[in-house]
């Protein structure tokens, strides 16, 4: 069963959905079976000449998806038909030997995890190369004075790179988060009809561990028919939660671009047109798709959660949806990595902007560190709590310079001199731990990203 095409083909690399082409998904099937068949001639479970010519003939390529789906078309069962046309090419001899001591979801969920298993090598490297791309921003605006924003206000001063540190680090955690799925996710499972091994006896669990480590798996430790549906669940999580911290770059970068704020913008090539409407339009629209495309990539996680309650030992209410939720959740993700490094690495940073923008509240932004230099001189805090909101609001009310509205009041002048009070006025004083920060994410990113970028 074919799964349809995400946007006509448009999202995702010609690498990420060759994984989950129908001929790919076969290939996956047929070395499962190539693996078993030796892996039980190795025990000598099976003749050592069947299991070397179910292993030729299963990658000799000439298995294609149309004679598959010509034998499903008669026997309306899509792993029979594999089997049937791996049996039509081999040997009398290796025929009565092909798919022993295996059934139906042995093939599929195998491959499943095959598919899974080249999924996050082409995601880990990804998430890595854009982490090291944020650090790398990160350093370069450390010392750059910018407004922190809360509620949507003007709260305090950061260094415009802590942005970038922030995102740097949790795209740090996901590589992190990658690594540790993988022994619960790649999972081998040739454990029979109801996940005794039944067929193979004692031997099941040799066979299994030695196909395990032929196809780069982690054998199965108990099963039903199938693998239990909390390791598809998880990496289905795992993709969205990428997906979701990608989208929270996109929401501040769409935010900064706002024409109010104007900080950052995204590239915009020479011929581009933001708008059939309106000439000036420079949009923010890559981050807007990445932000669309989260949404429908968190959407597959409630499915997953829903395919984990079967009935006893398997049904089919999870089999069509994960043709589906599997595949889509790969290719999202890796469309949306693809694009928030281009985002990234070529992102206009106003650092004029920047600056401009700590000046739009007349000073108010430093609010925080009038604060602070009163408490250090011996005033009570909700005492100069109060006399800082009491100035504020009237320079707003009346538009004027906050600087000056404490210089020339005397429950500040009184406490502090003209150069002290000028001195609290300048952004770069009041970055705070940001550089020894900056330079610590820096360091981990590196050292936890570097090997797999």
């Amino acid at each position: 069963m074919a799964i349809l095409p995400i946007d006509g083909g448009r999202y995702g690399t010609a690498e990420m959905k060759e994984i989950f082409d129908d001929q790919k998904k076969i290939t996956y099937q047929l070395d499962i079976e190539a693996a078993v068949a030796l892996s039980q001639s190795e025990i000598n479970m099976i003749p050592k000449d069947a299991a070397l010519n179910i292993s030729k003939m299963a990658r000799s390529g000439k298995i294609s998806v149309k004679r598959v789906k010509q034998l499903e078309a008669k026997s309306d069962h899509d792993t029979a038909a594999l089997v049937e046309a791996l049996s039509e090419i081999c040997k009398p001899s290796a025929k009565p030997w092909i798919h022993y001591g295996l059934t139906s979801n042995d093939l599929v969920d195998t491959s499943n995890s095959l598919q899974i298993r080249d999924t996050l090598r082409i995601i880990r490297p990804k998430v890595a190369r854009l982490a090291i791309i944020l650090a790398d921003q990160a350093v370069k605006y450390k010392k750059l004075p910018a407004v922190g924003r809360t509620h949507g206000q003007h709260a305090s001063i950061i260094s415009f790179g802590l942005k970038f540190a922030n995102w740097a680090l949790e795209m740090s955690s996901h590589v992190e988060r990658i690594e540790e799925l993988k022994k619960r996710a790649l999972i081998c499972k040739t454990l029979g009809v109801v996940g005794t091994g039944s067929l193979m006896g004692a031997k099941a669990l040799e066979v299994q561990k030695r196909v395990a480590k032929k196809l780069e798996l982690y054998p199965a430790d108990v099963t039903t028919q199938i693998i239990a549906r909390e390791r598809y669940t998880e990496f289905i999580f795992d993709m969205a939660l990428i997906g979701s911290t990608l989208e929270k770059m996109a929401v501040e970068i769409r935010n900064l671009q706002r024409t109010e704020i104007a900080e950052v913008a995204e590239s915009f090539k020479k011929g581009q047109m933001g708008s059939s409407a309106v000439p000036v339009k420079r949009n923010p629209v890559k981050s807007e798709r990445v932000t669309s495309l989260s949404k429908l990539l968190r959407s597959q996680i409630s499915v997953a959660f829903e395919n984990i309650p079967l009935w006893h030992e398997r049904d089919l209410t999870n089999s069509a949806n994960e043709r589906f939720i599997l595949p889509t959740s790969a290719i999202l993700l890796d469309e949306m990595l693809e694009t928030m490094t281009r985002i990234i690495k070529s992102l206009f940073v106003n650092e004029e902007k920047i600056r401009k923008n700590l000046e739009i509240t007349r000073g108010q932004i430093f609010a925080e560190f009038v604060l602070d230099a009163l408490i250090q001189k011996g005033v009570p805090r909700f005492e100069a709590y109060r006399d800082i909101q009491r100035v504020a609001f009237a320079s707003s009310e009346d538009e004027t310079d906050f600087r000056e509205a404490v210089r020339n009041d005397k429950a500040f002048s009184s406490h502090l001199t003209d150069k002290e009070i000028d001195r609290i006025f300048v952004p770069e004083n009041h970055l705070g731990a940001s550089l020894d920060i900056i330079k610590n994410v820096s360091n981990k990113v590196r050292n936890s990203c570097s090997k797999f970028s």
